[in-house]
């Protein structure tokens, strides 16, 4: 190992351990941006790799932040508590129906948004309804942890709901509607299997009849907080209000189609994302008199600075050699036969998101690929490998993802935390296996369909 090499991945390790351990609540961007800064200053990385670097995040990082824009203007129409309160009515008392319509509000909100977006919407959604319920925290605990699980894995079909996704999708030259040509139809297969694995593990943990709700959540906000200003518009009753929230997914349902089409007819996807939030927003001032400001105020800025420093830093390993030295370790065993590279890629990057999270695993993973001398179908396919072990294998442990640790930082601030224990516990009976046999899927559809 050289000592440009050793001193990169010490600076990197340092970063990604301030990331996790977040000490006082520091945002991510911010030892991310400190240990970019550092690999500056030692001249690691050129004016060349900064250009870039800008040119492939910064399509991507514009459309994640669109998408959250999107996620908290839900947030003021009332859509957590309409939501909380229309999961109460329709699981009917049953504690078991209640877990699968959990499952499909987390699929759809991170297929509508992405993961991050994903669990910023549904786990104050599922807070809300599970306390409500008067449910004790053993017993929410099971449904908060398998709606996360979903929420994140779900972001693996198509590319557009994860960020570190639409970034690696620029590297390999691969369109959104590709990508989710040859993954959608095996990680969904693979969703639906964790899904039903999950069930078997907590259906003795839930209840099998659910108390009635303390008070109506959704009629209890809007008459506090929701004053529309447009002469003529009315949400005062249950029915107008299900009826709004309808045209307003609606709509996000069309943005996200245009998404596809956009990338099919090689248009900046960001384009259609960024026209989708604005149109949003012009339609909250107008019905609802709310200005924009405090939507500028509530998006995740940093998001930006978050993947361009980790892309700094994945730039200077690269740099330094450590692609080159997995290149050297992984060619043999990838170019031997198209399952190999599956597992191999695939298995790779699970162990690395888990070690040292998912964002610069997946990352480091891409460009390890583009460095072999690969064809078309051989290169697309270990990246989709790599999307799987980096969206669903990093769920073994609970650092393997942002996502996830967002997630038990919402929990602790609702004082319902979970253990490592309690997490490993579960997640080592879910997840190898769903990564294996997601893995597997995606091998025989591409070879039976694609080659």
């Amino acid at each position: 190992m050289t000592f440009e090499l050793g001193l990169t991945i010490l600076v990197f390790a340092m970063s990604m351990f301030v990331i996790l351990l977040r000490p006082k609540g520091v945002n991510e961007a911010v030892p991310a941006a400190l240990g970019a800064t550092l690999i500056l200053l030692l001249g690691y990385v050129s004016l060349g790799d900064i250009m870039d670097i800008l040119h492939k995040i910064s399509g991507a990082s514009i459309t994640i932040i669109s998408t959250l824009v999107m996620a908290v203007i839900l947030e003021s129409f009332g859509f957590f508590h309409w939501a909380a309160a229309r999961l109460g009515t329709i699981s009917k008392g049953s504690g078991y129906r209640l877990y699968w319509y959990i499952q499909l509000l987390c699929f759809l909100m991170t297929l509508l948004f992405n993961n991050d977006g994903s669990i910023l919407i549904t786990t104050p959604i599922l807070i809300l309804l599970l306390k409500n319920l008067r449910l004790k925290p053993h017993q929410c605990l099971p449904y908060l942890l398998c709606g996360a699980f979903i929420a994140t894995a779900a972001s693996t079909p198509i590319g557009v709901s994860n960020i570190v996704n639409l970034i690696s999708l620029r590297i390999v030259n691969m369109s959104l509607y590709t990508q989710t040509a040859m993954m959608f139809v095996p990680a969904t297969l693979g969703l639906i299997l964790m899904s039903f694995l999950m069930f078997f593990c907590i259906r003795k943990s839930i209840p099998t009849k659910l108390p009635p709700m303390a008070y109506d959540i959704e009629t209890v906000f809007f008459t506090k907080n929701f004053h529309p200003l447009k002469p003529g518009f009315s949400i005062d009753s249950k029915k107008q209000r299900t009826k709004f929230m309808m045209k307003i997914l609606g709509f996000v349902f069309i943005i996200r189609v245009l998404l596809f089409v956009a990338s099919y007819l090689s248009i900046p996807i960001e384009f259609i994302a960024v026209s989708g939030s604005l149109l949003l927003l012009i339609w909250r001032w107008y019905y609802l008199g709310k200005k924009p400001m405090d939507i500028l105020k509530k998006t995740p800025w940093h998001i930006f600075v978050f993947a361009f420093s980790m892309y700094i830093l994945i730039y200077a390993l690269h740099n330094a050699g450590l692609t080159e030295l997995l290149v050297k370790v992984c060619e043999p065993i990838v170019a031997q036969n198209l399952l190999n590279a599956t597992f191999m890629m695939g298995g790779l990057v699970t162990i690395m998101s888990n070690f040292f999270n998912n964002h610069p695993a997946l990352m480091i993973g891409t460009i390890t690929i583009t460095e072999m001398q690969l064809d078309p179908v051989t290169l697309k396919t270990i990246y989709l490998a790599n999307i799987i072990g980096s969206d669903i294998g990093a769920l073994l442990f609970p650092i393997g993802t942002l996502a996830t640790l967002i997630w038990m930082h919402i929990l602790r601030q609702n004082k319902l935390e979970i253990s490592w224990k309690k997490y490993l516990g579960f997640s080592l009976l879910i997840i190898p296996f769903t990564t294996f046999v997601t893995l597997l899927l995606l091998y025989n559809w591409i070879y039976f369909v694609f080659r």
